[in-house]
């Protein structure tokens, strides 16, 4: 019987950590520690022992369980998975038909006015059965796997009423049970204003705290709370008396902030020790500023901001200003249809002009940081969880992000299993 994998004659072992972190900060987050001609051990699910190829004979820990199964990664590089720390994935149908809107020129804001949007995916999820919604919501969590994500964050939102929201977590549960990759829940009441709320705002904001917070509590369904903190959705005010009784109820706070314009977003998460505050392409010194010694990790979404062709967020000067930076692919029908990581990694490049170092530490320990999981994720570490993927034979990790079409990974491990894998 099998008692281990080992991955030998690894090119190239990415983001190796003797003594991990929590997170990479500032100048960094354009280093990235790695091992040549290297093997991996791993065992139990866990990563038990790296190093050089020529130290594998005189392991103590392997050579005492040579039975292991062997995958002999040779011209390839080993990563460790993707972490995507937001994501609107659980949704139904698509939105293509608002896709040209906005090539004709109408913006997010004026699409949801018009009743698109958030609201179009509410009306649709409303109509789709539990089961049907999760077939549609597995099938993009296997196809994410497939493309080197070990772990997600899954926001609701999508509902906008309770039984709805009770829906959309009901089915990230049921995920979470039956698939290999790690998942944490985020309940997001408040993503809109639903119609019949349009000029009772304070109403809805009164629902979501006396009846959907308590209920998403009692029955275990969320790890995080999180506010669309922006022009024209919830106002800071808003956000604060959501945060405050969902802290109350043991859920902890994240952020939807300042893609629209400077609402005070960013703050307002600092403020609430938001594990993490998301988009940010409105950011300026107040901001920075603000997060400058906390907390919060910063947490990009370059997907949504390409698709919508909106401003970048100013990344080179939260760097600078020695802030960590997270990645992440906002998957959903309307701003980001695409959980493709390693494309994620590419905009980081192009469109943030961030380094291959920078944009590797914010897909995985930075990103995995988001989702509170740095500790057992996001790097190749004695003891972490052994979420890795092996590469085709590439030449250099630099080349992820620089070959942007192409899928690049041959063999994906989740928790000491593979996956899949491209012979």
């Amino acid at each position: 019987m099998l008692t281990g994998l080992l991955i030998k004659n690894i090119k190239c072992l990415v983001q190796t950590e003797d003594l991990p972190r929590l997170k990479v900060c500032g100048a960094e987050m354009s280093e990235i520690s790695s091992i040549n001609d290297a093997y991996l051990y791993i065992r139990d699910g866990l990563i038990t022992e790296f190093g050089k190829m020529m130290d594998l004979k005189s392991s103590k820990t392997f050579i005492h369980n040579q039975k292991a199964e062997t995958v002999d990664a040779t011209g390839r590089f080993v990563f460790p998975s993707f972490c995507d720390s937001h994501t609107h994935l659980v949704y139904s149908g698509s939105r293509e038909i608002e896709y040209t809107d906005k090539i004709r020129g109408l913006s997010y804001a004026e699409i949801a006015r018009r009743g698109g949007g958030i609201l179009s995916s509410a009306r649709r999820l409303h109509e789709t059965s539990e089961d049907e919604l999760f077939i549609q919501s597995l099938g993009r969590i296997n196809e994410i796997i497939s493309l080197g994500t070990g772990a997600v964050e899954i926001k609701s939102g999508y509902g906008l009423n309770l039984a709805d929201e009770l829906k959309m977590l009901r089915v990230i549960r049921r995920i979470k049970e039956t698939s290999p990759i790690e998942i944490k829940a985020t309940f997001l009441g408040a993503h809109a204003f639903p119609e019949e709320y349009k000029n009772r705002r304070e109403k809805y904001v009164d629902l979501i705290i006396n009846e959907m917070i308590p209920i998403v509590a009692s029955l275990d369904l969320a790890d995080f709370i999180d506010v669309f903190c922006d022009r024209d959705f919830f106002t800071v005010e808003d956000t604060e008396r959501i945060l405050m009784t969902g802290i109350k109820y043991g859920l902890i706070a994240k952020l939807h902030a300042n893609e629209l314009d400077y609402s005070g977003g960013i703050q307002t998460g600092v403020k609430y020790n938001a594990l993490s505050v998301d988009h940010l392409e409105f950011s300026g010194d107040d901001e920075i500023n603000s997060l400058k010694g906390s907390e919060t990790m910063p947490t990009l979404l370059p997907g949504s901001a390409f698709f919508l062709g909106m401003s970048d967020p100013p990344v080179r000067k939260m760097i600078d200003a020695g802030l960590p930076i997270a990645l992440a692919s906002d998957y959903n029908p309307g701003s980001s249809p695409s959980g493709n990581m390693n494309f994620i990694m590419s905009l980081g490049c192009i469109k943030l002009r961030m380094l291959p170092e920078e944009v590797i530490n914010a897909i995985t320990i930075n990103s995995a940081y988001a989702m509170g999981i740095s500790e057992t994720h996001g790097s190749i570490a004695i003891g972490k969880v052994a979420n890795v993927f092996i590469t085709k034979e590439i030449p250099s990790y630099e080349f992820m992000p620089y070959a942007f079409g192409s899928n690049l990974i041959e063999t994906v491990i989740l928790k000491g299993k593979i996956i899949s894998r491209i012979i």
